[in-house]
């Protein structure tokens, strides 16, 4: 294993640790994401689903927490973050919302080509609405969405908590 898958695994687990402090619930994954400068290994956000008023999802936390920090809406951080900003997400990043909200892949896109790659942990599972197919729009937008594997089962475990198990 290189140096590098090594980071990318480091950076999972350290999101999977926030995925942690999510409140189980049959309604919901819990899912743990960082923003990192990929040019000098720093983490700019972190964010866990549930984390913010509402119901937030992980990303939307990172982006939220790091709009307040910079006093600027979430839809300009595209304009403030660092050339080849990552994302580390348990899972990968929703494409649709039950709940009305923008999805997780909209609100990437909408960032234009601030974020170069999003890195995740585990495809989303089809339970709540069906297959995820952000994964051609944010590839079709130039933005590369790598499987950083090894850690799936921990990841479902953690992120299925509060399901029953007929639901999972």
């Amino acid at each position: 294993m290189t140096s590098q898958s090594n980071s990318h695994l480091e950076y999972m687990r350290r999101a999977l640790a926030l995925a942690q402090e999510s409140p189980p619930k049959p309604t919901n994954y819990r899912v743990g994401a960082l923003l990192v400068d990929a040019e000098t290994n720093s983490i700019l956000a972190s964010g866990y689903t549930l984390e913010c008023e509402g119901n937030t999802h992980a990303e939307q936390c990172c982006f939220i927490k790091l709009a307040e920090a910079h006093n600027v809406p979430e839809e300009s951080l595209g304009d403030i973050l660092p050339r080849g900003t990552v994302l580390y997400t348990t899972v990968e990043p929703c494409f649709k919302r039950l709940s009305g909200n923008l999805p997780c892949v909209e609100r990437i896109l909408r960032l234009g080509n601030a974020i170069e790659t999003v890195y995740v942990g585990v495809k989303e599972p089809e339970k709540f609405v069906g297959e995820n197919t952000g994964r051609k729009p944010l590839e079709d937008a130039g933005i590369k969405v790598v499987l950083v594997e090894g850690m799936e089962k921990e990841i479902l475990k953690v992120a299925t908590a509060g399901h029953t198990i007929a639901d999972v």
